[in-house]
C-alpha cells in the first residue's frame, strides 16, 4: 500500500476514489478522448416572455456578480447543482483586495472583519539553494467561504435575486430576445435576457466551446489542512528547495488556517499523457512533508486533503453565441501561473458587474459586444513566458537546478527594486514599468542565466512574448495618457459602453487596477 493509499484511506468520505476521479479527467484530457458535450443550441424563433435579466449557472462564485446585480436592480436567478454552501478551506487573499466588498455594497466593515478567519504576518519566497525573501501583507488573509457565501446569499435574496439550489444545468437555447435555460430539478425552463457561465473549467458550455481542445498548460495542485506541525505563525508564498524531480519543478505554498496548517504541493505542465498522475503528486507530497516542515508524518492529523487541476489556455475563450458570457475559470482569462478561482473573481468583480449592468441597460448582448468583457489582457499574456520559464519539456534537458537558479536571480532583483515592484507581481499583476526595470537588471547581473532560458522557454514562445511585452507597454501609456473613462460621461449609452470596454481593457490589461 502506497503512502497515499494509507494516509487518505483514514480520512472520512470516499477521498482516495475522489482523487482517482479527478485524475481520469486529467487523463482523457492529456489523451484527448473527452466527451464533448451539446449544451448549447440555437433556434431563430423569439421567446413570448422573459422572466429574467440575467440567469447564473455556478453558485460558489457566481453569487458574487448575482448579488451585485440584484442590488443594482436587476431581476437575477442563480442555479447551483448542490447547495449553495461555502467550501471548509479558506480562500488566501490580500486584505486590501477585499476592499471591493464594501465598494459594491456586498459586506460591512463588520462583517468583512467577521469573514476573515487567519492574518498572518510575514509571508516567505525562497528558492533551493538560494534566495530567501520575507514579505508582509501578501495573500495573507484567510477568508471563511461559509460565512462568506451565507452573508451573500442572504443579501442576494433579500434584494429580490432567486436561487435555485440542488438544479443542475443540462443546457440552454438562444433565441435572439433571450436565452431558455433547462435544468434537471423537475425539468424546468428558465427564460432569461443573458446567461453567465460561472461553472468553472469542467463547464459544459466551455466543452462544447473548446470542442475538445487541449489546455495550453495546466498546473496540477495537491496538498492537505493538518495539526500537529511545529508552531508557527508565518506563512509560504513561493518556496522551492528541491531540484527537478520527473521534469516536474516542485513548487509549495502554506498558511496558518483556523483549523491547523495548509500545505499545497504544485507543479507546472505540458498535457504530455506521459506526466505525472495527481496521485503520483499527492506520494511526492507526502515524502517531501518532513524535510518541508520539518515534521514527521505520524505527527500529523490531517483534516482534509486537498488536489485539483487547473488547464490554461494562451487566450480569453470567445463563445459562439449571443447572450452568454463565461465569468471567471470559465472564461479562461487569469494568469497561467496562479489558480484564479475567488482571487481572480475578486480582482475582477467591480469590472464584471459595471460592465454586465452596462451591457443589459443598453442591450449590448451579441458575442462582439459581450466579448469585450472578457478582453485581451497583455499583462496576463506576458505570463506565459513566466510559465515556460517554471517547467521542462518532457524530454528537455535542462541543469537540475536551473528553474530555482532563475527564480533566486528574479526575485533577489525585484526584492532589491522595492515593495512597488515585488508586491504587485506576487499579486499576480504585472505592470510595465516593473517588469521593465526587474528585466533590465536581472539581464545585467545574470546575462548566462538568462541565456539559458531562451531555449528552454523557445524562441517562437520569446518572440510571441515580445509581442505581449510591447503591448503592455502601449497598454500603460493609452490608460494614463487617454482618459477615455472621463471623456465619455456625456455620451449616450452605446458609444459609452464602448469606451468603458476599452478604458476597462487598457485599466486592468496594464495592471493599471493595483493600487497598494
Amino acid at each position: 500500500m502506497s503512502l497515499t493509499e494509507e494516509i487518505l484511506s483514514q480520512l472520512p468520505g470516499d477521498v482516495l476514489n475522489g482523487l482517482r476521479r479527478t485524475d481520469c479527467i486529467l487523463t482523457s484530457i492529456r489523451e484527448e478522448n473527452t466527451t464533448i458535450p451539446t449544451a448549447i443550441t440555437q433556434s431563430d424563433e423569439a421567446l413570448e416572455k422573459i422572466d429574467w435579466d440575467v440567469v447564473i449557472c455556478g453558485g460558489t462564485l457566481g453569487i458574487l456578480i448575482g448579488c451585485t446585480l440584484a442590488q443594482l436592480g436587476w431581476r437575477v436567478a442563480l442555479i447551483e447543482r448542490g447547495t449553495l454552501r461555502g467550501r471548509d478551506q479558506e480562500w488566501n487573499i490580500s486584505r486590501q483586495e477585499l476592499e471591493v466588498f464594501l465598494e459594491l455594497n456586498l459586506l460591512t466593515t463588520a462583517e468583512l472583519e467577521q469573514a476573515i478567519a487567519t492574518e498572518y504576518n510575514p509571508a516567505r519566497v525562497s528558492f533551493h539553494q538560494g534566495t530567501e525573501i520575507w514579505i508582509r501583507d501578501v495573500l495573507n488573509v484567510g477568508v471563511d467561504p461559509v460565512y462568506l457565501l451565507e452573508t451573500l446569499k442572504s443579501k442576494f435574496l433579500a434584494a429580490g435575486g432567486r436561487l435555485f439550489e440542488n438544479t443542475p444545468f443540462v443546457n440552454a437555447t438562444v433565441h435572439p430576445n433571450g436565452v431558455v435555460v433547462k435544468n434537471t430539478a423537475n425539468d424546468e425552463s428558465i427564460q432569461t435576457r443573458l446567461l453567465l457561465d460561472a461553472m468553472g473549467y469542467a463547464s459544459p458550455i466551455v466543452q462544447q466551446a473548446r470542442q475538445g481542445r487541449k489546455p495550453d498548460g495546466v498546473c496540477l495542485v495537491v496538498g492537505s489542512c493538518a495539526t500537529g506541525f511545529p508552531s508557527n505563525d508565518t506563512g509560504d508564498l513561493l518556496v522551492s528547495f528541491t531540484p527537478l524531480q520527473q521534469q516536474c519543478q516542485y513548487f509549495w505554498e502554506a498558511f496558518p488556517a483556523r483549523d491547523g496548517r495548509t500545505t499545497y504541493l504544485f507543479t507546472y505542465l505540458d498535457t504530455h499523457p506521459s506526466r505525472p498522475s495527481l496521485e503520483d503528486l499527492f506520494e511526492d507530497y507526502l515524502r517531501l512533508m518532513p524535510e518541508y516542515q520539518n515534521v514527521e508524518l505520524n505527527q500529523l492529523q490531517l483534516q482534509r486533503a486537498l488536489f485539483g487541476f487547473f488547464p490554461s489556455y494562451q487566450h480569453p475563450l470567445r463563445l459562439p453565441w449571443n447572450r452568454i458570457l463565461p465569468v471567471g475559470d470559465s472564461s479562461s482569462s487569469q494568469s497561467p501561473v496562479s489558480f484564479g478561482g475567488f482571487g481572480a473573481m475578486i480582482r475582477h468583480l467591480k469590472r464584471l458587474t459595471f460592465g454586465i449592468h452596462e451591457a443589459l441597460s443598453c442591450d449590448r448582448l451579441s458575442v462582439e459586444a459581450l466579448a469585450l468583457l472578457q478582453p485581451y489582457q497583455p499583462n496576463i499574456s506576458v505570463t506565459w513566458l513566466f510559465q515556460k520559464a517554471m517547467s521542462v519539456g518532457v524530454h528537455q534537458k535542462v541543469d537540475f537546478d536551473q528553474i530555482n537558479q532563475l527564480l533566486s536571480a528574479v526575485f533577489q532583483e525585484m526584492n532589491l527594486l522595492g515593495d512597488s515592484v515585488l508586491k504587485p507581481f506576487l499579486q499576480d499583476v504585472v505592470q510595465f514599468p516593473a517588469l521593465t526595470k526587474t528585466l533590465l537588471k536581472t539581464g545585467f547581473n545574470h546575462p548566462i542565466l538568462v541565456a539559458k532560458v531562451i531555449p528552454q522557454v523557445g524562441l517562437s514562445n520569446l518572440l510571441t512574448w515580445i509581442i505581449h511585452y510591447l503591448n503592455l507597454g502601449i497598454y500603460s501609456s493609452l490608460f494614463h495618457f487617454i482618459p477615455l473613462h472621463l471623456w465619455s460621461k456625456n455620451l449616450p449609452p452605446v458609444p459609452r459602453y464602448y469606451c468603458h470596454r476599452l478604458s476597462d481593457a487598457w485599466k486592468y490589461g496594464s495592471g493599471s487596477d493595483y493600487s497598494t
